[in-house]
């Protein structure tokens, strides 16, 4: 049975082409892996990148980019819209064919000690990945973004990333490895007088 996974990683750099341009390269060339779209936003200094095949050739080109990202983006020096924990802030695995939800998350479990022994990224696990049930939730990690993230994972057992640390990388912060359904986003421009159609 063909086996498909999607992979949406994202990355806290939004501006910088030449940056956007080498994490894609990084992704890309993995055999049964395919870089299907990347989107950045200057506003939010963000790019995510959409990467979907074969779950193990998925999980190296997601591991390649993460490392590119750890490589390239200094999180200290981050500004921008969109909260944050680290230069690869979110990496979620997502089923699409002849594979279930449970194992995405076993794969990004297995994703998430690689990216420590690899690179030396905190990882923290989220959605149906969550090791821990307050972790479902990715916004109950990312609560003060990196900056209090730093502070709270040296000296607050709840806090303390899943793999790897306490300490988080110096520049690179940590990651959030999930395992999710397909996620559809809008952006709605707050400045409009209309708001029905938020609803």
């Amino acid at each position: 049975m063909r086996q498909l996974i999607e992979c949406v990683p994202n990355f806290s750099e939004g501006r910088d082409v030449a940056r956007i341009d080498a994490l894609v390269a990084a992704m890309s060339g993995v055999p049964h892996a395919w870089v299907l779209d990347r989107h950045s936003d200057a506003d939010h200094n963000r790019t995510v990148i959409t990467l979907a095949g074969d779950p193990e050739a998925v999980a190296e080109a997601a591991l390649r980019g993460v490392g590119e990202a750890t490589r390239l983006i200094d999180i200290n020096q981050h500004s921008g819209a969109h909260p944050r924990i680290g230069a690869t802030d979110v990496l979620p695995f997502v089923p699409m064919e002849g594979v279930t939800l449970q194992d995405c998350a076993v794969l990004a479990h297995r994703v998430g000690r690689a990216l420590w022994e690899r690179y030396r990224v905190p990882v923290y696990y989220y959605a149906e990945a969550a090791l821990r049930p307050e972790r479902f939730a990715l916004e109950k990690i990312r609560n003060g973004q990196l900056e209090a993230l730093r502070r709270d994972a040296q000296t607050d057992p709840a806090r303390r990333p899943d793999v790897g640390g306490p300490a988080l990388h110096p520049s690179a912060g940590a990651v959030a490895i999930g395992a999710r359904t397909f996620l559809i986003a809008y952006n709605i421009n707050l400045d409009t007088q209309d708001v029905e159609i938020a609803v």
